[in-house]
């Protein structure tokens, strides 16, 4: 579909556009005359670079889409290298140039930054304004290679990317994206229209995102994990593209890699990042390997349903990205290469394939050493346990296997389409999947050993039923009615074959600078831990990202981000340093002790300025009473709690009673 242009307005033309930029002495930002012409034919454009700058709150707050403006103007670009900007999506753009009253289209060639048109404010997250863009830069701006570049928020497979903060924050899912670009290109595996697909977003190189876009462009280049607010380094990889545009998507994506990497050693913010360049001309291939991969899993799991849980153990302990807890919010985004790394030995047929396919797949990825476990491409597993996300993965997710094997382990069933399908695998009638509901655990007393632990004792059971078991710690102040939760932990010994689980309290818990925290764990890993620790970071919520590494036997504050946004399941591409001088006010969870509710309300218990000693630590609890609980969960999101344990510390010397 082809749109008409609007001319520019008089007043438009005398619109004087001035980034604060151009004091650095750069590239001064120019008003155009020039409106763009229909039927402009490639010519000698090398690189055409479409780039769907949605500025959300990342801009208005936080200026990050001004940022990278800014570094785009460092680079002077030959006349065969043009970037063309559709911007919007803000309520306000923290520079002098950019109106967030409209739907502006801008070039950056060799002249500089110029305006070509203003349209009607519209939702950057509609795939009508993103056909429309495409339409426009297709039929005026051609070039023998051709990238498109998503920037904004992303949420992974489900939520899909480009939040707009004007339209309630409405976000581009995977089909939208696919619409938009099958309304204006004829698509095809083997002569993909374009280069290089970006996203300098959160969460979307995944599985999904690489088959839906694997007939629109030749590369992938985009994070599995968040990405931080500085993103990808514009000066770096666009000033690259100029002084070689004969690179093809393959060589750019690389590019980009190492400049992101280089920008976030800069800013202090790669030890968490990921960053991969995946071939979609295999993706096909991998696909196939990761249906047979979960049709494999779905297939034990019609023939013993325990297998659920030794799935989602295996899951729980593979790298996971963007947050997946109670206060980090869930994007059921899990590693594909660790996922099925972990699963040879339960999936031996299927599990080998991906990751030969995965290797084919992924031409190049960068990662931080606190996720060392990163194979380039996310795959969906549902750790929330959320019926309606899990129809959502249905609605975009790649192969038909996964889709039944969790709709059977969430929900117990399988619609005709399902029947249908375990039919093929011989398989005509779905066993009873057992869960924590019906076996009566909840309050399962404890005993105390010769050695003073507190022991949860379930048998053989635990392995067929559970996908965890954790701590939760409490400090109790009887004088002044108060229970205080201090977080969740993996901290105890397990014993799974014979469903034996043990207290490892030694009387410390992490804290900041002295001060106790709450913290949650989010990944165990076999070099490291990774806990979140919900903080007000001057005065606004967020949620701290600290590793516990086991080699050098300490923790470490890597950052702090905001949680999944609950409405578009977005992930904040806003992950930040500590600086000298934030206010850190921690929060707790409290109820009391004599009162019959068992909610929890929170509470900011301390107030901590940063300084350049701040550090994060284990830190005495002191005196007192303590209590503990075994959590245990299972595949479907059900959680039981033991009965209590009770640790009474005096003057170092702890003693365990159990039973409340």
């Amino acid at each position: 579909m082809k749109i008409k242009h609007r001319n520019v307005s008089a007043l438009l033309l005398i619109w004087v556009l001035v980034f604060s930029l151009t004091a650095c002495g750069y590239y001064n930002v120019y008003p155009t005359n020039v409106v763009p012409q229909s039927g402009v034919q490639t010519g000698d454009t090398q690189w055409a670079i479409y780039w769907y700058l949605c500025g959300s709150d990342l801009e208005s707050e936080y200026s990050a889409a001004t940022d990278d403006l800014m570094e785009l103007l460092e680079v002077k670009l030959p006349d065969n290298v043009k970037i063309i900007i559709e911007s919007g999506g803000t309520r306000q753009w923290q520079n002098d140039t950019m109106n967030a009253d409209y739907i502006e289209r801008y070039i950056y060639d060799s002249d500089g930054l110029r305006l070509l048109e203003q349209l009607p404010q519209a939702s950057m997250g509609s795939a009508d304004t993103l056909s429309s863009f495409l339409a426009f830069a297709k039929e005026n701006y051609p070039a023998q290679r051709t990238g498109f570049l998503f920037w904004n928020h992303g949420g992974g497979s489900v939520a899909g990317a480009e939040s707009d903060e004007n339209f309630g924050g409405d976000a581009l899912t995977l089909d939208e994206m696919y619409n938009a670009f099958s309304a204006n290109y004829e698509l095809s595996e083997e002569a993909p229209p374009f280069e290089l697909i970006g996203f300098d977003t959160c969460l979307m190189a995944t599985v999904d995102v690489a088959y839906t876009f694997n007939d629109i462009g030749k590369y992938l280049v985009a994070s599995q994990e968040i990405e931080p607010a500085n993103g990808w380094l514009y000066s770096g990889w666009v000033g690259a593209l100029g002084q070689n545009p004969q690179m093809d998507g393959s060589a750019l994506g690389k590019t980009i890699c190492d400049s992101y990497v280089k920008g976030c050693e800069i800013e202090g913010t790669s030890e968490s990042i990921t960053l991969s360049v995946t071939n979609l001309a295999y993706i096909s291939q991998l696909v196939t390997a990761y249906n047979d991969f979960g049709k494999e899993a779905l297939y034990y799991a019609c023939e013993d349903p325990a297998f659920f849980s030794d799935f989602s153990r295996v899951a729980v302990s593979t790298e996971n990205y963007g947050g997946n807890t109670n206060e980090q919010g869930y994007t059921n985004m899990a590693d594909l290469g660790h996922l099925a790394r972990q699963s040879v030995n339960m999936l031996p047929e299927t599990a080998n394939a991906v990751l030969t396919a995965l290797d084919s797949c992924v031409e190049y990825e960068v990662n931080g050493p606190y996720r060392e476990e990163a194979t380039g491409l996310s795959c969906y597993y549902s750790y929330s346990g959320d019926i309606n996300d899990l129809n959502g993965y249905i609605d975009v997710g790649a192969g038909d296997a996964f889709k039944y094997f969790y709709a059977y382990g969430l929900t117990g069933e399988l619609s005709d389409d399902g029947m249908e399908y375990i039919s093929e695998m011989d398989i005509d009638i779905l066993p009873q999947i057992e869960t924590l509901e019906s076996q009566g655990w909840d309050d399962h007393p404890l005993a105390v050993d010769q050695h003073g632990s507190a022991i949860l004792s379930l048998g053989e059971k635990a392995n067929d039923i559970l996908s965890g078991v954790y701590m939760q710690l409490y400090y109790a102040d009887t004088e002044q009615d108060i229970l205080l939760l201090l977080g969740i932990d993996n901290d105890i010994i397990a014993d799974w074959d014979r469903g034996i689980f043990k207290d490892n309290f030694r009387g410390v818990w992490g804290g900041i600078d002295g001060c106790l925290v709450y913290m949650e764990l989010t990944f165990e890993g076999d070099g490291y831990n990774l806990y979140t620790v919900p903080i007000l970071l001057n005065g606004k919520d967020y949620n701290l990202n600290v590793v516990y590494d086991f080699d050098k036997a300490e923790y470490e504050i890597k950052g702090a981000t905001k949680p999944i946004d609950e409405e578009s399941g977005m992930a904040d591409k806003n992950m930040r340093s500590l600086i000298v001088g934030d206010v850190i006010s921690t929060i707790h969870y409290a109820t009391s002790i004599s009162g019959d509710s068992n909610e929890f309300d929170a509470y900011v218990v301390d107030e901590i300025t940063v300084t350049e000693n701040t550090s994060f630590y284990e830190t005495e609890l002191g005196d007192g009473q303590y209590y503990q609980v075994f959590e245990m969960r299972d595949m479907q999101g059900n959680s039981v709690f033991s009965d209590v344990a009770e640790f009474d510390v005096k003057n170092g010397q702890i003693t365990t009673t159990v039973g409340y």
